[in-house]
């Protein structure tokens, strides 16, 4: 139902035929990652920026129709800056860092989730998931032609998957007909309702919480401001709960709570819509209703994500409710996260039990997730009587005391994984360090060299030093830790100190490729220093 680009842009990677159609036996692949959305085009993106042979399997040709995920947050964008296509998302997008939270007729709070300096990117940016897609098979297309071993093939169904020791085949269906391919490593990225995980027979537990929500997107010209509105018991006939947020292109996201025992089929009319649309926005507002949805919030995932050559990432692994924006932020995060390690186990440079820590790191940051949304799910759609009664007792002291603002759930919004118990961390030797940089944390930037820290590092592994002494590289195993030399002389407003030293006064770190902390101390250590890159490289 979307116009314009949208309409444009769907048949992004059209089927044409493949020499592996053609072979007499089957082709084998280094990568194959099934599933064409925002998450699989990442996942090639990353491997075919570090030069592995990637091939994606669509059983479309480009990108969905519905703008779906529309919240990406900060870390999303950082990830999207090192495969070079974050800032077109940027221009593209509404940046906003302030919400709203009401109840009934009134204006609890606000809060900030970017209340600081010295950071590239905002707290979010809305943008239609479209445009999102489009973004990074644009890259991949500027990659291809610089070389980059990236192939999209659209209209190629796997419809069977063997998995074996050493490898994975699959048979893939195309408008000429079967054919069979292989792979030494495949990569599910193939959505909430996966085929692959359902073709081998794996479970995707968790629950499934007893209410609908009602999403319309709609273009209109409005001149609310550019936050995240959230309504606990709206004063209009919406429903229980209602969510605003703008996007590009003059159009709006509404998402209503309508409740458990409904008959979708008669909410998806266009006119008990606009009933839902007109109460909420006055009458005699102009919109048109350019897509709309009827979903549930459900809370799983697999019990493991890695199934020795199958490895899974994003709604395939794991799924979530939408208040929070932790859909497709995790998914990248998923990606960012296995695209090293998988490289450097193809390369040779690692064990293949590196991708284990994938699993473990993952399923870690998949439980936080569930964790968060479970709670934002119980706080919006209160299961029982005492339940509600709490609930609108902590909204009427938020709206006069700070202390009860952190109990009002309205969904924690999408932050980085710390990998916390990482076997790849090694134990922090900065006594005096911020917490928010200890060993397993997402490098929060900074300014750095007329430019920004986050910009200097991933790609690699960085020995980062802040006034202390260092050799320009450290190398084991083949791969190469490079220095970057840093010091608070240029930081005359003492946000690197905040951030990387607190109250040391020099700091040494090994930051991984995805730009997590491995390991810090107060100095450097050749020995110290090679154990723990070690370590990050499943060594150790």
């Amino acid at each position: 139902m979307f116009q314009d680009r949208y309409m444009l842009a769907f048949r992004l990677y059209p089927y044409a035929r493949s020499v592996d159609q053609d072979a007499d036996a089957p082709v084998r692949h280094p990568v194959v990652v099934m599933g064409g959305g925002p998450i699989g085009i990442a996942a090639a993106l990353d491997l075919g920026l570090q030069g592995i042979p990637v091939v994606v399997l669509d059983d479309h040709e480009g990108v969905g129709m519905g703008s779906r995920a529309i919240c990406f947050a900060k870390r999303t964008l950082e990830i999207a800056d090192r495969y070079g296509c974050a800032l077109p998302m940027l221009d593209k997008g509404i940046v906003w860092n302030v919400g709203k939270v009401f109840h009934q007729d009134r204006k609890i709070f606000e809060f900030d989730l970017l209340p600081e300096d010295g950071h590239k990117f905002p707290a979010f940016i809305n943008l239609q998931q479209p445009y999102f897609e489009q973004f990074l098979i644009e890259r991949v297309r500027e990659a291809q032609a610089r070389g980059a071993p990236i192939e999209i093939r659209g209209k190629n169904r796997v419809d069977g998957v063997e998995a074996h020791d050493d490898h994975v085949t699959l048979e893939v269906m195309t408008p000429d007909g079967p054919y069979r391919l292989e792979a030494d490593w495949l990569i599910g990225c193939d959505g909430a309702n996966s085929p692959l995980r359902n073709m081998l027979g794996y479970d995707f537990g968790g629950k499934v919480f007893r209410d609908s929500f009602l999403i319309a997107d709609i273009r209109m010209k409005a001149d609310f401001p550019t936050e995240r509105w959230f309504w606990f018991d709206p004063p209009h006939v919406g429903g229980a709960s209602t969510l605003l947020h703008r996007q590009p292109d003059d159009t709006w996201r509404v998402d209503f709570q309508i409740g458990w025992e409904v008959d979708r089929k008669e909410e998806m009319k266009e006119e008990n819509i606009r009933r839902r649309l007109d109460s909420m926005l006055g009458e005699g507002v102009d919109y048109d209703i350019v897509w709309s949805s009827i979903y549930t919030f459900q809370c799983k995932r697999m019990e493991r994500f890695r199934h020795g050559r199958v490895i899974f990432a994003g709604d395939a692994a794991h799924q979530v409710s939408p208040f929070g924006a932790r859909g497709a932020n995790s998914g990248i995060q998923d990606v960012d996260n296995l695209g090293w390690k998988l490289a450097l186990v193809i390369g040779g440079h690692a064990p293949e039990s590196l991708l284990d820590s994938y699993d473990a790191e993952r399923v870690h940051g998949a439980d936080e997730n569930i964790l968060n949304s479970t709670r934002s799910t119980d706080f919006i759609t209160p299961k029982s009587e005492i339940s509600r009664i709490f609930r609108d007792a902590v909204l009427d002291l938020a709206e006069q005391h700070a202390f009860a603002r952190p109990l009002v759930n309205s969904g924690r919004l999408s932050v980085p994984c710390v990998y916390d118990g990482s076997a790849l961390n090694t134990p922090d030797g900065l006594a005096d360090g911020p917490a928010r940089t200890r060993p397993g944390a997402a490098c929060p930037d900074a300014p750095a060299g007329g430019g920004y820290l986050l910009e200097r590092l991933g790609g690699g592994f960085t020995l980062m030093t802040i006034d202390a002494e260092a050799p320009a590289s450290i190398e084991e195993n083949g791969i190469v830790a490079t220095r970057l030399a840093l010091d608070t002389a240029s930081d005359p407003d003492g946000v690197l100190r905040a951030r990387y030293l607190g109250d040391a006064s020099a700091a040494v770190y090994l930051i991984r490729p995805d730009q997590h902390v491995a390991a810090r101390w107060p100095a450097f250590d050749d020995n110290a220093v090679r154990a723990a890159l070690r370590r990050a490289l499943g060594r150790e």
